[in-house]
């Protein structure tokens, strides 16, 4: 049971740092933003739990509901991949290691100072800090958007990229002078 909590707040740990995605430049670092709201209460609600530890595997599943202080996460489904981390030196104690975190279903991010993104499948990469949205993925920030086939977040470079495939075009409606960060809230 130890090891399914520390799986779950290194998950949401994991989950807060990905949604910081437009914070300004001179904001504290997503590691510092992390460390300071892990503390935080977090609220999960789904209609089941399961942990695996044989496929090392976490899934909550039906109606997803994950909130914290910054940010909320709803979707159909959640699966944490995690790896056993090596043991501390002289501790005795092993840990898990977040590999990749997978959204499917209606999956939408929102911040509470704003910005949602949506599409029907989120998978975020621990070790590169890299979100990729796909199935019809659209990134929101008060009335300005940007959409494509695939739109890519990379967190650590604070860049994005938006792709279209075949005849298709990237779309971004970009209205010039608005505040980030007010106006919207679930996505509306």
């Amino acid at each position: 049971m130890r090891d399914l909590r520390h799986a779950l707040l290194l998950f949401f740990a994991t989950l807060l740092s990905l949604t910081m995605w437009s914070y300004p430049a001179q904001s504290a670092s997503s590691e510092t933003r992390a460390k300071k709201d892990a503390a935080k209460p977090i609220v999960i609600n789904s209609t089941t739990l399961e942990a695996d530890n044989k496929k090392q595997t976490v899934t909550f599943t039906g109606d997803v509901e994950a909130q914290m202080e910054n940010f909320a996460v709803y979707c159909h489904k959640i699966v944490v991949y995690y790896e056993e981390a090596p043991e501390k030196k002289g501790s005795g104690e092993t840990g898990t290691k977040i590999d990749k975190i997978v959204a499917t279903g209606d999956v939408k991010i929102v911040r509470a100072e704003g910005g949602v993104a949506t599409g029907k499948k989120a998978v975020y990469y621990q070790i590169d800090e890299k979100l990729v949205l796909t199935g019809n993925p659209v990134v929101k920030e008060k009335n300005s958007f940007v959409e494509g086939d695939r739109i890519t977040l990379f967190l650590k470079e604070d860049r994005s990229v938006v792709e279209s495939f075949q005849d298709k075009k990237v779309k971004a409606v970009i209205f010039p002078g608005q505040e980030k960060g007010q106006g919207l809230d679930r996505g509306e």
